[in-house]
């Protein structure tokens, strides 16, 4: 009874219709579930047709065709020349859309084209000089080089896009003069945020004041002349450290980083941090009058009373250089921030540059007829402006000649100057402060009619524009005063190089990287692009030295390659051997060539010089050679 229930068991059809009985799970195929991207087709068994390739395999071949073997695809470049024209459904019959997850297909495929102009803006290498000989492999890093250059301009110009900030300057309405307006009226127009950076500090007791903003914009330090040190975040008013070092005060630097400040004392330069500690006193520098900080290279420049010059390497703690100048006292400083070349203004009217790595001026510049008061350089490291005691204010021209483009007599004469990081010019003139503005960044300033003008409680004694802030922080006999100049700052900066709000970790990790990234001081020149550049007249001079020291020319022709024998006869020793017996043979060819050539020259000059005895001279001696 029980064998026939289970017979019946295994024979009985299971519900669910005409489906047979599957033996073996593993040699039976599982149905793939269709996703809801995937388009629905009929079965070809259905539809009467033959028996094909699977529906995922179709998909596979449609979405990913096959590319040739042994074909050369021709690498395009990014930048379009000309605006791109969609095609018609004609020409892109042999294209395939990409498709996405809900089906729909792409109108613009391929990443977005981008303008030459804006791509150009971004490109460093001059394509238009190139070697003349040069191997293929140096041509074939070149090519790399190039490749890789274009590709992050074009990168470069997709992310201009993200810089939604844009400068902005002060318009007056029709026949209205910007220097009229005042600082009270600006204040009155801006937001709270804007209003809150204008500030007076009232401190009549300590003054005059020297002042210093952060590479960051974020910090501001300053020093009067009866011994007041203090440092704060001046967005939020936060004081960081105030210290008096009861000794005159005469400059005031922040070094790489907010948390290290250089004070230029009465007799020797101290170190402080951001607590007011004094960590170091360099008596090698002592007489100090001014101080500029490379922050590329961590190089102190200090010019003292003694005429000398020193570069201090604060990464190190060394001297690099100590110049003299050979012109007095030195108390106009100031530095170019494109090529980190040091300017110096003299008591004769002249400017000199210096660098660490010569020990003499890389160039004079004869700028006024007396002495000069003020110098300062625009950050693209195009233009200088000096102020002498002839009260006049000139611009240069640093790209050519040192000639001067544009001059303006003032009443008093400026005795401090400041430019901006879009090329704004503001000049100390007294207790009055003017500001002149040009057409942009890259242009110089016109000196025809002020763009600002601002009186003080006191005589200017120091100037500096804020990094990425429209702000001018003036430092006088009354303390210190934060104006507001529209236009004046960079709006977008660069949050991996200089970044306003950067945290503690974010800052230390920033210095390891500059540490890393470092450049040695004896790259400091006139032209930086000069370094990577080919010195073609040494090079030459090279190789002439080398075929005079050997004797010939070892580039003239191939080497000579042994041919290979048979019966053990080409080991590598003996190959070595076979070659240096041929380079030894041709050497000495070359050596007599160029003996018994020497020995006839010097028989044919004895000849000359040797008369035959016995014979009176003639007048025709002369003609003989």
């Amino acid at each position: 009874m029980d064998h026939q229930l289970v017979g019946l068991m295994e024979t009985a059809p299971k519900p669910g219709g005409d489906v047979p009985h599957k033996k073996n799970k593993l040699q039976s195929k599982r149905k793939k579930p269709r996703r809801y991207w995937e388009e629905e087709e009929t079965s070809p068994t259905a539809a009467g047709a033959s028996p094909g390739p699977s529906r995922s395999k179709k998909r596979k071949q449609e979405l990913r065709p096959r590319r040739p073997k042994n074909t050369h695809i021709q690498k395009k470049s990014r930048i379009s020349k000309k605006p791109q024209v969609p095609r018609k459904s004609g020409e892109r019959r042999n294209l395939v859309p990409q498709r996405t997850l809900s089906g729909a297909q792409d109108p613009f495929p391929g990443p977005a084209p981008v303008p030459v102009e804006a791509a150009l803006k971004f490109r460093r290498i001059d394509k238009s000089k190139k070697l003349l000989h040069s191997k293929s492999k140096t041509r074939s890093r070149l090519e790399v080089a190039d490749a890789e250059e274009e590709e992050t301009s074009v990168r470069a110009a997709r992310s201009e896009l993200l810089l939604a900030e844009e400068p902005g300057f002060l318009e007056g309405d029709d026949g209205e003069d910007t220097a009229k307006i005042r600082q009270a009226d600006i204040v009155e127009a801006v937001d709270i945020a804007s209003a809150a950076k204008h500030f007076d500090l009232n401190l009549r007791q300590f003054g005059p004041y020297r002042l210093n903003y952060s590479r960051t914009g974020r910090h501001l330090a300053f020093g009067g002349r009866r011994g007041h040190v203090a440092a704060l975040d001046w967005v939020t008013k936060k004081l960081m450290c105030e210290i008096n070092v009861i000794e005159a005060v005469r400059d005031i630097r922040f070094l790489h980083s907010e948390a290290l400040l250089s004070v230029a004392q009465n007799r020797w330069l101290h170190i402080y941090d951001n607590q007011g500690i004094e960590l170091h006193c360099i008596r090698r520098c002592d007489r100090i009058t001014r101080l500029e900080f490379l922050p590329f290279h961590f190089l102190l420049a200090t010019a003292s009373e003694t005429g000398f010059l020193t570069y201090l390497d604060v990464s190190v703690g060394k001297i690099v250089t100590a110049l003299n100048a050979r012109a007095g006292r030195l108390d106009v400083m100031t530095q170019n921030p494109y090529n980190a070349v040091i300017h110096l203004g003299h008591s004769n009217g002249t400017v000199s540059l210096w660098s660490p790595a010569v020990k003499e001026p890389l160039a004079k510049i004869l700028c006024h007829r007396g002495g000069v008061r003020a110098v300062a350089v625009d950050s693209t490291g195009t233009y200088m402006a000096t102020s002498g005691l002839d009260h006049q204010l000139k611009i240069f021209d640093l790209r050519g000649m040192f000639q001067p483009l544009s001059a303006r007599t003032l009443p008093q004469g400026a005795g401090h100057l400041a430019f901006s990081q879009r090329g704004l010019l503001a000049a100390g003139m007294g207790d009055v402060v003017n500001i002149w503005a040009g057409q942009g960044k890259g242009s110089p300033p016109s000196l025809e009619q002020p763009y600002l003008t601002h009186r003080l409680s006191g005589h200017v004694h120091g100037l500096q524009f804020c990094p990425f802030e429209d702000v001018l922080g003036v430092g006088h006999n009354g303390g210190i005063t934060s104006m507001l100049v529209p236009g004046a700052a960079e709006p977008n900066f660069d949050g991996l190089e200089n970044n306003p709000y950067r945290s503690r970790k974010q800052r230390q990790e920033w210095e390891v990287k500059a540490l890393l990234e470092k450049v040695p001081a004896e790259l400091i020149c006139l032209d930086p692009r000069a370094l990577a550049e080919v010195d073609v007249v040494t090079l030459e001079q090279e190789k002439k030295e080398r075929i005079e020291r050997l004797g010939y020319d070892p580039e003239a022709k191939a080497p000579f390659q042994p041919k290979p024998k048979q019966k053990g006869r080409s080991s590598t020793a003996s190959l070595v051997k076979r070659k240096r017996k041929v380079m030894d043979k041709e050497h000495r060819v070359r050596t007599l060539d160029k003996v018994r050539q020497s020995l006839e020259q010097q028989q044919h000059d004895q000849e000359k010089k040797t008369k035959p005895t016995g014979t009176r001279p003639s007048a025709l001696d002369r003609f003989v050679r």
